[in-house]
């Protein structure tokens, strides 16, 4: 039989195993929540299909997209933004905004709505997470490990991929 210190000291140990394989994630979504209203719709990515259907639009900048993308990805922009830049895309077509961790990318998927798109979702997490989450990054149609990070404080988020600011 077990006893009791020897069970704690199990259940301990493997408290602190999950509790740091889980840290960025946790950490992560915590500062995800301060950034991301309740009411914009996320999606995540391990939602190919809706993925693979929509329109990808990167919202950071043309340096930023430059360094990688998602694959297919249009760039737009954020502070040069401009509504024109997708006139070209049904009102109705699924779009999935993104930039590093979200918080540009729903600035822009507001926008959206406002001139009457009815289905824009923000990537969860950003391309951060979506390399985190071990999906592949694009330049110039071309695999690569590179994500640009916006920062050095923002790139301690980035577990996977070589990160680049």
């Amino acid at each position: 039989m077990i006893s009791l210190k020897t069970l704690y000291c199990v259940i301990l140990v493997t408290c602190f195993v999950i509790i740091q394989g889980h840290a960025q994630s946790f950490g992560y979504r915590t500062l995800l929540k301060g950034f991301y209203d309740s009411d914009f719709p996320v999606i995540y990515p391990n939602q190919k299909e809706l993925i693979s259907k929509a329109v990808l639009l990167d919202t950071r900048e043309k340096s930023e997209f430059e360094v990688s993308h998602l694959d297919n990805a249009r760039w737009v922009g954020y502070d040069g933004f401009q509504i024109s830049s997708v006139s070209d895309i049904p009102k109705n077509h699924p779009i999935v905004v993104y930039c590093t961790v979200g918080a540009r990318s729903q600035e822009i998927g507001k926008k959206l709505k406002s001139e009457g798109f009815t289905q824009v979702y923000n990537l969860y997490g950003g391309i951060i997470h979506w390399v985190n989450e071990s999906n592949p990054v694009f330049k110039e149609e071309k695999e690569t490990e590179q994500v640009h990070t916006y920062s050095r404080m923002w790139g301690v988020w980035l577990k996977k991929g070589e990160g680049v600011f």
